[in-house]
């Protein structure tokens, strides 16, 4: 399963140091909690049609809690979004029981572990994206990949093959074609501005801009549109 892959893998020596102090140290703010400090998995529905692409855990947010953008301001933009789009249950993610389904969704990253500085190498990217390869070829719905951020917009085009790689830019739309050779059925991959703070405290980003982009996504995965909430 490529969940407990993940959650085992040690594969980059570097990470699975900076994974494992940050748990034993912890913040002071969650003292009293038990890190998860290992590999995150990606989540969600199976038969997501929508899927969202980050960096890698952050250190107190999903290497805490074991979730992608869970615990953390940036998954608090994230999953708010992901509600008002029609891809989630609930506003909220704090932790990994906290009732929070996805609906048409799937949420990961190309990098499974939390980095220093939040800056994975390539080679640690490279070194992992295999699980992001065996996790998009197990959502065979998948239409739409909405990349958050220039680092997990190259690992999808560097996934799925495209050369020249595509210049990523907020509201970028790269159509993919069908692959005969592997049965993949067509895509569409959005780029979109990092829900990090460094983005939507400067209003790099907005919400009015991340609604548009998955508001696209929505329609280029044939959902059809929300009526409001």
């Amino acid at each position: 399963m490529v969940a407990d892959e993940v959650a085992t893998c040690r594969a980059c020596p570097r990470l699975v140091e900076w994974r494992e102090e940050v748990a034993a140290t912890r913040r002071a703010a969650y003292a009293d909690e038990e890190y998860w400090g290992r590999g995150v998995p990606g989540f969600g529905d199976a038969g997501a049609r929508v899927v969202v692409v980050g960096l890698a855990p952050a250190a107190h947010g999903a290497n805490r809690t074991g979730r992608m953008f869970t615990g953390d301001r940036s998954g608090e933009w994230l999953y708010r979004a992901l509600w008002r789009a029609g891809l989630a249950n609930q506003a909220e993610s704090t932790g990994r029981d906290d009732g929070l389904e996805l609906r048409g969704a799937w949420v990961t990253s190309p990098v499974k572990c939390a980095p220093p500085a939040n800056k994975p190498t390539p080679d640690e990217r490279r070194t992992c994206a295999p699980f992001l390869a065996a996790e998009l070829s197990l959502l065979a719905d998948a239409r739409v990949v909405v990349a958050l951020g220039r680092f997990g917009f190259d690992a999808v085009c560097d996934h799925l093959g495209l050369r020249p790689r595509p210049r990523f830019a907020h509201g970028v739309e790269v159509p993919v074609a069908p692959d005969p050779t592997t049965g993949r059925p067509g895509l569409h991959l959005l780029g979109c501005y990092h829900v990090s703070q460094q983005n939507t405290f400067t209003g790099t980003l907005t919400e009015p801009m991340l609604d548009g982009v998955f508001a696209r996504a929505r329609e280029l995965a044939g959902l059809p549109p929300m009526s409001g909430r």
